[in-house]
């Protein structure tokens, strides 16, 4: 069993920025691949960012490459989203999850998930 508890979110103006952090505990937490997904009411979860075990891999959705930063520290089982240039689309409710599989993108390669935190970009 892992869990995962996200922390960060909150109501920014358009331009601003966020940070999300993600924490880790439980069975084995460093060995899994960590992602970001965010999903709006109504809408399928989706894909925001993963990162590698090592930290050495990082993915992102076209959607937010540049403005968006995956990053994680082994030692405190923490992974963080770093988000910039926030848009108004960008308001979701923004999970944090956890796999094993080779693929990342995917909401079903994921087996544990936090409880989500809300970021709100208003215009």
């Amino acid at each position: 069993q892992v869990t995962l508890v996200e922390s960060g979110g909150g109501l920014v103006q358009a331009g601003g920025s966020l940070r999300l952090s993600c924490a880790a505990s439980g069975r084995a937490a460093d060995v899994w691949d960590m992602g970001w997904f965010r999903q709006v009411v109504g809408e399928e979860r989706a894909f925001v960012a993963a990162i590698s075990r090592t930290g050495r891999y990082t993915y992102y959705a076209d959607s937010v490459k540049g403005r968006f930063t995956i990053s994680r520290d082994t030692a405190k089982n923490t992974v963080a989203l770093q988000m910039t240039s926030l848009k108004p689309d960008d308001t979701a409710v923004y999970y944090c999850a956890a796999t094993l599989s080779d693929s990342y993108r995917s909401a079903y390669d994921y087996a544990y998930w936090g409880q989500g935190t809300q970021v709100t970009v208003s215009s």
